[in-house]
């Protein structure tokens, strides 16, 4: 572990860039502040929650404590289905998720992993920029408000077994979330019978053999310690691990408008800190698990395979998880440079 460690290290320093300037806001008054209760999978000594205790003290700042975040990190409020219907229920009031819980809101918004459509960083900004409008209202209408998107790294296959081919998976055990129609959608076009459970039961299945095949970043593999159970890591990443921030709607509409604005920016700041970062280290992480004896799997070979079942997939998804005309507007957002 000596040497995974310090992949994080660096994101102690990122609350000096979350500190907002001095700006003009409304005297505070003696009330009891706001608390906005935030449900997290990300372990509670893992940078990701160090970047959001930072973002907590920014804000706190900015609305004279009139505003704070109180979070429940570690999956202790279960997956991101538990989160998504505890703020629903009102026991929560915000959640970061990934796209699997932000296709529960809004469930065409999980056209950001189609497969084949969006492998870089610089592909998912153009195509958030270009439809965060539509985005913005789809999780209006579900009751929700997006405060920041986020992302997790680039998200590849692991196996304890060698693999290089799509009909190789067929023989395997893969995880596909059981909230994840995207995933499960690819494993079964593959052929290959996916293991439908959630996050926290990954590990534990990893440790039985119940599956032996992951999707992650590289990041998060060794954030959730599954890399301790894999031997192989594919080159070539699937798509990005694109999360965000969502707030409920009557919880945000508590805030003054001021303290409003000072939520989302405060957010944001705290997303692109996160997402510098996360970038940065995943690479690290990749490198530090290659040194410490995973395989990495170069699947150029059958790179004509892999995208063919990608385009079968994206295909069968199209009508029934997002629209066709999504599916254009992103893959034109993703083509223009």
């Amino acid at each position: 572990m000596s040497k995974i460690k310090p992949v994080f290290v660096a994101i102690l320093v990122v609350s000096a860039f979350l500190v907002p300037g001095a700006m003009s806001v409304p005297q505070a008054n003696a009330a009891s502040p706001i608390i906005i209760r935030f449900a997290s999978l990300a372990p509670p000594g893992s940078g990701f929650m160090k970047v959001m205790k930072a973002w907590n003290r920014s804000l706190k700042e900015a609305t004279e404590n009139r505003v704070e975040l109180r979070f429940y990190s570690g999956g202790s409020q279960g997956d991101e289905r538990d989160f998504i219907r505890k703020v629903r229920a009102g026991q929560m009031d915000a959640a970061g998720v990934t796209t699997t819980g932000l296709g529960m809101v809004a469930r065409p918004v999980l056209v950001l992993t189609a497969p084949g459509v969006i492998t870089e960083y610089e592909q998912l900004e153009r195509a958030r920029t270009a439809l965060g409008d539509r985005f913005s209202k789809l999780f209006d209408d579900g009751g929700f408000i997006m405060l920041a998107w986020g992302e997790a790294g680039k998200n590849r296959l692991f196996s304890m077994e060698k693999f290089a081919k799509p009909d190789d998976l067929k023989a395997l055990r893969p995880w596909a979330w059981k909230d994840d129609p995207v995933f499960a959608a690819y494993v079964t076009t593959i052929g290959a019978n996916p293991v439908r459970v959630g996050v926290p039961e990954v590990y534990g299945g990893l440790q039985t053999r119940m599956l032996d095949t992951v999707p992650s970043s590289a990041l998060g593999a060794v954030a959730l310690q599954w890399y301790t159970r894999l031997n192989y890591m594919a080159k070539d990443n699937l798509g990005i691990l694109v999360g965000g921030s969502l707030i409920k709607k009557e919880k945000f509409e508590q805030l003054t408008e001021h303290d409003q604005k000072a939520l989302i920016d405060t957010s944001e700041r705290a997303a692109r800190a996160n997402d510098t970062l996360a970038r940065r280290d995943d690479n690290r992480a990749y490198a530090s698990l290659i040194k410490r004896g995973m395989i990495e799997v170069d699947t150029s070979a059958y790179r004509a395979e892999w995208d063919a079942v990608a385009k079968q997939t994206r295909e069968s998804l199209t009508g029934r998880v997002y629209s066709k005309s999504l599916l254009e507007a992103v893959e034109k957002a993703v083509a223009d440079n």
